[in-house]
């Protein structure tokens, strides 16, 4: 959410960022905006020299009335009692412009940083490099569940009766393997000096607001009928949300967490949900890294989260790529995004398996969390990435590591985790 003050002064700013964005719908909004401000400063202005009045006359009724001018007091009381009303009324003016004013303010995108390429979708994403050497062996590489399959590792048929699609059951060596991944990435990120997290699955509605926008609200959550709650989509919600309403002591920045929870996504949209395969599904877990920090530090921490996955994937062998995310492709509250992005033998491509993003100060106006700084109060910039999200990660792993004959290596950072096992054996 912008700062009301940059937008007063900075309107062209803001539709230009708007341009970039691909969002011409939203333009006319900022003019409203602009108009709403007015009316609302003109409200308070005039309320501010209405109760002046009030204080004033107020004073004058204590001393007609110990002069016997009981008669004019009474007119002054009378006085009084129409400004209050007039200040009732403007106040339940200014509560319905300044729903208005945040609703609108809630809606118009984060300024971009100046190096983000401009472009309508992810199809316009800009490589930056590649990590490791993506391979292509000379024998055919199985559909992901198939590989699973041969170790007796997934059932998604049963898992279509009681959930529908969308969902899997992982089992065996394969189920050990998931929890394997998230266990290594949540060890890998403590030994970087973050702090382990196990965040609330559950979230209340200012929180959803505070942390995304209404679209990716409508296209992901879901909300449990009844109640003020909705189950996260990951676990960033919940850690940005840990400092809802809050002044942080500047010395103590920044808060470093990675977190593991369950994320559960509607997947509305262009690419759905798959029927056959665990890509892009309703349910999966996932170690996620948060970095609560001072303005001027956000622009490193964030390469140096999009690094920490990189280094992670690297330490499995597996080859990946970090690409910038276009303007057209940026959620609004974003103002920078990287994504990671893993090499598939089998398609011979990349597919997205992290990514990186830079909110600036966005969540942390919508959700009130101010930094005691030596120089006053400040907002705080807030960052997250994906460590790992399994099953994405076991797709990456399991076809960077198959063998001809169906068995898959084990990477060693893994086999401890594995109880020592090194290659998992096709079972059928």
């Amino acid at each position: 959410m912008l700062d009301m003050n940059f937008i007063r002064n900075n309107p062209d700013v803001v539709k230009e960022n708007i341009k970039k964005k691909f969002q011409d719908q939203k333009l006319p909004l900022v003019d409203e905006l602009l108009e709403l401000d007015k009316q609302y400063r003109a409200i308070k202005t005039q309320d501010d020299e209405l109760r002046g009045k009030r204080n004033s006359i107020s004073k004058q009724i204590g001393a007609l009335m110990g002069q016997g001018k009981k008669e004019e007091a009474e007119k002054i009381k009378s006085e009084v009692t129409q400004i209050g009303e007039q200040i009732e009324a403007n106040e339940t003016k200014e509560e319905e412009l300044a729903a208005q004013i945040k609703k609108i303010q809630m809606t118009i995108p984060n300024i971009i940083d100046d190096d983000v390429p401009i472009g309508k979708d992810d199809s316009e994403n800009v490589e930056i490099q590649k990590f490791g050497e993506n391979k292509v062996p000379s024998f055919e590489i199985p559909y992901h569940t198939d590989i699973m399959e041969s170790f007796g590792g997934i059932d998604l048929d049963s898992a279509r009766k009681v959930a529908g699609n969308g969902f899997y059951y992982l089992l065996g060596d394969i189920a050990r393997l998931h929890s394997a991944c998230l266990a290594y990435a949540r060890d890998f990120m403590i030994a970087r000096g973050f702090t382990y997290a196990v965040p609330p699955f559950m979230i209340r509605s200012n929180v959803v607001s505070g942390v995304m926008s209404f679209a990716e609200m409508e296209n992901m959550m879901y909300k449990i009928e009844g109640e003020d709650l909705y189950l996260i989509g990951t676990s960033e919600h919940s850690m940005i949300g840990k400092f809802i309403d809050t002044i942080l002591d500047e010395d103590k920045l920044p808060y470093t967490y990675t977190s593991y929870s369950p994320c559960f996504r509607k997947e509305k949209g262009a690419h759905g949900i798959e029927e056959r395969g665990v890509y892009r599904i309703h349910q999966f877990e996932k170690q996620e890294m948060i970095v609560v920090c001072k303005p001027e530090e956000s622009r490193e921490w964030f390469w140096k989260l999009a690094q920490n996955t990189v280094d992670l994937f690297r330490s499995l062998d597996i080859p990946v790529r970090t690409l910038e995310c276009c303007s057209g492709d940026l959620a609004d509250l974003k103002c920078k995004s990287v994504d990671v992005e893993a090499w598939s033998p089998r398609q011979q491509k990349y597919f997205e398996v992290g990514s990186c993003s830079n909110l600036t100060d966005a969540q942390a106006r919508r959700l009130g969390i101010r930094v005691n700084g030596k120089d006053g109060k400040y907002f705080a910039h807030t960052l997250n990435n994906t460590v790992v999200a399994p099953p994405r990660m076991l797709i990456a792993l399991l076809e960077n590591n198959l063998n001809e004959d169906g068995s898959v290596n084990i990477p060693k950072v893994l086999w401890n985790y594995m109880g020592g096992t090194e290659k998992l054996i096709p079972n059928k």
